[in-house]
């Protein structure tokens, strides 16, 4: 069986390599911190995982910048493997109650990098991302910030989070107006729950060159075997936020797809993981694990792709949206 590292693809049209697995961090602080979290993302690193994952406002639960600090640690700890890391955090959510310390204003970007720098205890950021769009600013303003940074060397590549199709040409428009490299990736959410990404998002990244990295590919937990983990009294995350919500409208697919996963012997989180990373014009996909145990799986799922059958079924339980129509005009609300 290949080592998780030779699953290594190219980000875009950049010269980042990246495993196809991405560790995102978002359960630092709270939930996995302190000795735990530098464990798992050593354990990470040593099953091929290279992409470090976080966002500024991350470790909400103590203090926003938190998980940027525990990661930077970590770093600290390993001068001599700060290369092998691709690094990457996001910018644009509010920081703190003041108007001016949120959204993608030149002023905004440029401060939130240098203290995103001083937390990840780094030179440079490999991939700098806009948490969402902000579009009360101008793209010309937005690129201004970003060419500035790019040329100073604090960050390597520009990436997206949470855009729209048409706000990714709008944003590679503006770059090849201006002559700068543009947007390298967008990460979305996609999983068997939620495809709309697969309707516009994914062809727009596609065509104009971008990397496409996955966000949440379990939908929160719900495709990690809710139903057997509520029965056991062992759900965590797979009880809270939009997985409980989700549960209530597919509770019938769930049920069923959990007694697929079943008869062909895999792990449901497996199961959902395998299928995102099958899927066209997917780059990488981020897992948010809390025990190197979630890693091991989530490799399992590199490893043992689906067969065309089990897609052909699973596509069955989970239909695309409209079955490949539009989607429903108020789907992000």
């Amino acid at each position: 069986m290949p080592h998780p590292g030779e699953f290594r693809v190219p980000l875009g049209s950049t010269d980042l390599r990246i495993g196809r697995l991405g560790l995102g961090t978002v359960n630092f602080g709270g939930r996995v911190d302190g000795a735990d979290a530098r464990r798992l993302m050593d354990h990470a690193l040593a099953s091929g995982i290279n992409l470090v994952d976080t966002a500024d406002i991350y470790g909400w639960r103590v203090y926003k910048g938190h998980t940027e600090e525990v990661i930077g640690n970590w770093l600290a700890a390993r001068p001599d493997r700060r290369d092998e890391v691709v690094v990457a955090t996001k910018v644009g959510g509010p920081m703190s109650d003041d108007p001016g310390d949120r959204g993608l204003s030149a002023r905004h970007i440029v401060a939130a990098c240098e203290a995103s720098l001083r937390r990840l205890n780094t030179d440079r950021i490999d991939l700098y991302q806009m948490h969402q769009v902000d579009r009360s600013v101008p793209w010309d303003e937005i690129w201004l910030a970003m060419e500035l940074l790019l040329g100073q060397g604090k960050i390597r590549h520009v990436g997206s989070s949470n855009f729209a199709g048409w706000d990714i040409a709008l944003a590679q428009e503006t770059a090849a107006r201006r002559r700068v490299p543009g947007l390298a990736s967008e990460q979305c959410v996609y999983n068997l729950v939620t495809r709309h990404a697969e309707l516009e998002v994914i062809p727009a990244a596609t065509a104009l060159g971008l990397g496409v990295l996955v966000w949440s590919p379990l939908h929160g937990g719900l495709l990690g075997g809710v139903l057997r983990k509520k029965a056991e009294g062992t759900a965590v995350k797979s009880a809270q936020g939009r997985a409980v919500e989700a549960l209530q409208e597919h509770a019938a697919a769930i049920a069923e797809y959990e007694r697929f996963c079943a008869d062909i012997g895999r792990d449901p989180a497996e199961v959902g993981l395998a299928w995102t990373l099958s899927r066209p014009g997917v780059t990488g996909v981020l897992i948010g694990p809390r025990t190197p145990a979630h890693v091991d799986g989530a490799v399992r799922a590199l490893e043992k792709p689906l067969t065309e059958e089990e897609t052909d079924r699973l596509d069955v339980l989970f239909p695309p949206v409209g079955r490949g129509g539009p989607a429903p005009a108020a789907w992000m609300s």
